[in-house]
């Protein structure tokens, strides 16, 4: 009966552990717009090492990772990555400060740039986690995206870990005393 007790402890501990990755929709309703203030959305906020941004735009639009000193200036021209796709998710990987402008630099000049400071240094995305992938520069238009309605996304996710590590560890332990029972150690 005690290990009973003891494994029913230990699953609700394993479920219970706290997660603290988050999903920011940039912009929130409102988008990677150029009528977005970008700076005042991301006062504030907390941005760390595992959190996801996810920029919603139309196809005049871009979204272009760049260095600092691009940033400051508005120079797309040699990003990191560049996105296009009208929604597009980035993974905070790394700690430290992350630039994003619009591709469109009379856009970039007139606001629609983002700079993120990450904090942290948690344990990347599971694994089978979406992540956007860089695409070239494309001048094509493509349709819109961008609604009225958006996808309705939680700005925080202080919830909790259903599966992952806990399960694994609720397994073992689970086969451990069932073995326990029945081998009547």
């Amino acid at each position: 009966m005690a290990r009973l007790i003891l494994l029913c402890f230990l699953a609700l501990f394993c479920f219970a552990l706290p997660s603290h990755a988050a999903t920011y929709a940039v912009g929130d309703t409102s988008g990677w717009d150029i009528s977005t203030d970008l700076d005042s959305w991301a006062a504030g906020k907390r941005f760390n090492v595992g959190d996801v941004l996810l920029f919603q735009y139309s196809s005049s639009h871009s979204v272009n990772e760049v260095t600092k000193e691009s940033f400051e200036t508005c120079n797309t021209t040699n990003s990191l990555r560049t996105y296009s796709n009208g929604n597009t998710t980035v993974t905070l990987s790394n700690a430290g400060t992350s630039y994003f402008a619009c591709g469109n630099r009379l856009h970039c000049l007139g606001g629609m740039k983002l700079q993120v400071n990450v904090e942290g240094d948690k344990a990347p995305s599971p694994v089978g986690a979406p992540e956007a992938q860089p695409q070239p520069p494309d001048t094509t238009p493509r349709p819109s995206s961008k609604n009225d309605e958006p996808t309705t996304v939680s700005s925080s996710s202080d919830g909790f870990i259903n599966g992952g590590i806990g399960s694994l560890i609720l397994a073992i332990l689970f086969m451990a005393s069932t073995a326990l029972d029945v081998f009547h150690i």
